[in-house]
């Protein structure tokens, strides 16, 4: 099995910390910790962004971005008598399928404590034909914490949080587990940070909220930052697995790091993705390309928020994304951290990515 290439430890930590969008102040404060030995100064805005800043030797700017937050619920309803027991309605924050919802354990994050629950699923023998083959809706997923709704009703009210219940693990030549969208990218923001000494220009790393619900920190913060050029870290779609033909495929684990060309959202700056290849080739980083028909990152929040910007993407190429067992390869998350730390040391305001 491939030794782990860098910090499992810190990248652990990071999935199995809970952090919705609007909502990501546990996350926050481990990008903060992170940040205290590797960036000149780091700050906090109103919306709850993380900017950490290496100042270089010209007033030229880089914006690299990864988003904290993580897709979850908020609780919209709890219900059930006084004589029974209770149980929690939800509203989703980002983009779920409902179908893989089902015999899941989640957290319920209470103003006083964390509360454990289950979103359960009836037997397949007690329900019909027609309740077997309906296409559930977030909105017909029910939690059962266990409790009497009469101590329920004390503990949770509506407003309160819900995540995932996942540990990450090493499985084969993979990571998998809750939240890798987008923490596995966070960590490779925090780690070319800790890498990188000296820069020729100044690189704020931006560690963004609320990207799961239409990519709003980025958007603030392209105009607050007005950065001369922006990179944005995310995960992508890999479905290397059987069921989809290989055009169907965007990127292959294993593969390497994943140079974005275009999403739904965006179309990259040909020169910026141009010169990410170079360096990939230069550096013998393996990567690969990626055209994703349909999703959008923080690249696009960064594109015209403050004027027209060259921006470009770097992807970890995810199997299962949006589910509780996101899976990425190692080596391609080795390759991002490379690639990143490549481009970043050797940008030194003078190329030119004008069309």
């Amino acid at each position: 099995m491939t030794t782990v290439p860098f910090d499992l430890s810190l990248l652990t930590e990071l999935t199995e910390t809970s952090g919705v969008p609007g909502y990501e102040d546990r996350v926050r404060e481990l990008v903060v910790r992170e940040f205290e030995d590797s960036v000149d100064r780091v700050r906090t805005d109103a919306m709850g962004n993380v900017v950490g800043t290496l100042e270089g030797e010209s007033d030229y700017s880089v914006a690299v971005a990864a988003h904290m937050d993580e897709i979850g619920f908020m609780v919209r309803h709890v219900r059930g008598d006084d004589d029974g027991y209770g149980f929690v309605e939800l509203d989703a924050l980002g983009g779920w399928d409902a179908r893989v919802l089902k015999a899941q354990r989640v957290t319920i994050h209470a103003e006083d404590e964390d509360v454990p629950a289950v979103i359960g699923s009836p037997p397949p023998h007690t329900l019909d034909e027609s309740e077997r083959e309906k296409t559930p809706e977030v909105e017909d997923v029910v939690v059962d914490p266990g409790l009497p709704y009469e101590e329920l009703t004390e503990r949770v009210s509506p407003g309160d949080l819900v995540t995932m219940d996942q540990t990450t693990e090493r499985v084969g030549e993979t990571i998998t587990g809750k939240a890798l969208d987008d923490r596995v990218c966070l960590f490779a923001m925090l780690e070319a940070a800790r890498r990188l000494t000296d820069p020729d220009v100044t690189i704020h790393f931006c560690a963004t909220v609320q990207e799961e619900v239409g990519l709003r920190g980025a958007r603030a913060l392209g105009v607050d930052i007005d950065p001369d050029l922006a990179l944005a870290l995310d995960v992508t779609v890999a479905n290397d697995i059987p069921g989809f033909d290989a055009g169907s495929h965007v990127t292959e684990l294993g593969d390497g790091t994943a140079i974005k060309l275009k999403d739904s959202s965006v179309i990259t700056n040909p020169k910026l993705h141009g010169r990410l290849q170079s360096l990939a080739e230069d550096e013998e980083i393996d990567h690969q390309l990626e055209i994703l028909p349909s999703g959008g990152t923080d690249t696009a929040g960064f594109q015209h928020t403050a004027g027209a910007k060259p921006v470009g993407a770097i992807s970890v190429p995810t199997r299962y994304l949006h589910t509780v067992t996101e899976t990425a390869h190692v080596d391609d998350i080795a390759a991002t951290i490379d690639l990143l730390e490549a481009f970043l040391a050797t940008e030194n305001g003078e190329y030119d990515y004008t069309l």
